[in-house]
């Protein structure tokens, strides 16, 4: 056998499932050739079960929240109370992939643009190294979930049952990350994804003819007016120290085909991220405040529509500081980040760690620099990080549920 590459590290879990690295890798191209949006997972949930059963896990759970599956696997501690959670998310995105090999996307305008696909193979990896060993004294929920991709799949299995059905004292979850060399780990306590909340602000006018402007109240002017004074909202009301990002993104009005019509109305959509609910509810109160009262100095009428869409993510310190020490077992000190900035993105992980103490963190994959981030048509998650991720589910199960030294 060839010497492991130095990042991999050779710690024993790893060694094992590293037998399996070509296995996970064809389960994590077929995934990624399959692409599936959020709730529609139903060829990607069955395949998880029917590996998940190829492997002997104890039980497999279908149909929560839809397309979620959970797979229960118990180990060979004489206790068997204790009890903990792995998350890997399942779902795709709605766009074009633009890559050329053998393995892209089959289906016609959705791609694996964000690494679910790696995601779930990491964690059938994990699933065929427990049921295999049992090295662990207590039960773990192996956590297969839909609709990440903005339709709060979290939200949907924890509506339905999930921890009542499957108890778990804490739960873990990681995200590839291509901005951190492979075989890195970032996880720290605290803040480490943003809240995203969306916002439609619906400006009403008095459409007219474009020469005659002064007998019309121009909507598309009011728009300009608040998508401008929106931008005061951080720079001049959050404290400095804080972050907070307000960005509208998309402007609808009129017509392009009527250059001399003014419209009735204009719409704008855009994005809120904060990490503090207080400061939520201030950018809140601020853009609600300021676009109807731009709105009226024109005469005109702002309706603010502000949807939470997300909670922010918020590692809790014991169990981050627990994911660093597992983190360092295997890939070493130097390896394991614990400072990284918490990033603006969001994730619907934070609905979990609202009622379970857990934590979130990114394992580095590298190919960023080849302008190939999370979203990009381009982007295609990095095979040779499989047995990392699937080492690091396992090893977080062995070490919170310890067998009993003899």
């Amino acid at each position: 056998m060839n010497a492991p590459e130095p990042y991999l590290g050779a710690h024993p879990s790893l060694t094992a499932i590293r037998r399996w690295h070509q296995e996970l890798t064809a389960i994590r191209r077929r995934l990624h050739a399959h692409p599936e949006i959020g709730f529609e997972e139903r060829v990607t949930a069955e395949l998880v079960a029917q590996e998940l059963a190829r492997y002997g896990v104890d039980e497999i759970q279908r149909g929560i929240a839809g397309t979620g599956v959970v797979g229960v696997i118990r180990g060979r501690g004489p206790a068997g109370t204790r009890t903990i959670g792995l998350r890997a998310d399942m779902d795709a995105l709605p766009m074009v992939e633009d890559n050329e090999f053998e393995h892209r996307s089959r289906c016609a305008g959705v791609m694996h643009g964000c690494g679910h696909d790696g995601h779930t193979a990491m964690l059938l990896g994990a699933a065929r190294y427990l049921a295999s060993t049992r090295a662990f004294d207590g039960i773990a929920h192996l956590i297969f979930q839909p609709g990440e991709e903005g339709f709060g799949g979290a939200r949907a299995m924890i509506q339905d049952g999930l921890f009542e059905r499957f108890p778990c004292e804490s739960v873990f979850a990681m995200h590839n990350w291509p901005g951190l060399p492979a075989g890195t780990i970032a996880v720290r306590p605290g803040p480490i994804m943003a809240a995203a909340d969306r916002v439609t602000i619906i400006v009403e006018g008095q459409g007219g003819h474009g020469a005659h402007p002064y007998l019309a109240i121009d909507p598309v002017v009011v728009a300009a007016h608040i998508i401008t004074a929106a931008q005061t909202i951080v720079s001049r009301n959050v404290n400095p120290i804080d972050s907070a990002v307000v960005s509208l993104c998309s402007m609808q009005a009129g017509h392009p085909g009527a250059m001399s019509v003014i419209p009735r109305q204009a719409q704008l959509v855009g994005t809120v991220r904060t990490f503090r609910p207080q400061t939520q509810d201030l950018v809140e109160r601020r853009l609600s405040a300021l676009a109807e009262s731009v709105a009226e100095g024109f005469g005109a009428r702002a309706t603010v529509r502000y949807e939470r869409v997300y909670p922010a993510t918020i590692n809790t310190p014991e169990e981050s500081l627990f994911a660093q020490r597992v983190a360092t077992e295997l890939v070493g000190a130097d390896r394991v980040i614990t400072d990284l900035d918490p990033s603006m993105g969001a994730e619907d992980f934070s609905f979990m760690l609202q009622v379970r103490p857990g934590a979130y963190f990114r394992i580095g994959q590298g190919g960023a620099d080849a302008g190939r981030f999370l979203h990009n048509s381009r982007y295609d998650f990095n095979d040779d990080i499989l047995p990392l991720g699937a080492a690091l589910f396992a090893r977080l199960v062995e070490q919170r549920l310890p067998l009993a030294s003899i």
